[in-house]
């Protein structure tokens, strides 16, 4: 017969701390986006354009998308959020939220914009590749 698993009240006090302490750095994150939207969607276009990751017409296009979609983000609720990167959860060990709501973004909704030609790379290459831009704007 399998042992239930009951924690004590300090487990469960524990337990809630490290939660909460990861939803404060959710939030934190996703408000930092706010004071560096335009500079993080510069950064961000550009760094998938040279690194050939996105084929396009326009870098201006690719660029106002991204800022669109950051903007949406600090507008969604947590629900949406999480409906966003359902499919991309287990990318990678400790996703930061905001890369991977940019990655789910890039992957499923740029695609279909009329000024990309074609992405390429898989989708950790693209989310590190944003990973990477992130980390230079807001604090982990």
């Amino acid at each position: 017969m399998a042992k239930v698993f009951r924690p004590s009240r300090g487990e469960s006090r524990i337990l809630s701390r490290i939660e909460s302490s990861k939803e404060r750095a959710r939030q934190l994150a996703i408000e930092q986006v706010k004071n560096v939207l335009e500079p993080l969607s510069n950064s961000l276009s550009m760094k998938l354009i040279e690194e050939k990751l996105v084929q396009t017409t326009s870098k201006d296009d690719i660029q106002k998308q991204i800022a669109a979609s950051l903007q949406k983000l600090t507008r969604s609720d947590v629900f949406d959020i999480d409906y966003q990167i359902a499919p991309f959860r287990n990318l990678v060990p400790r996703p930061h939220i905001v890369s991977l709501y940019v990655t789910a973004f890039v992957v499923e909704q740029l695609i279909n914009h009329r000024s990309v030609e074609d992405i390429y790379g898989s989708d950790e290459e693209i989310y590190n590749c944003i990973n990477r831009q992130v980390a230079r704007f807001i604090l982990q």
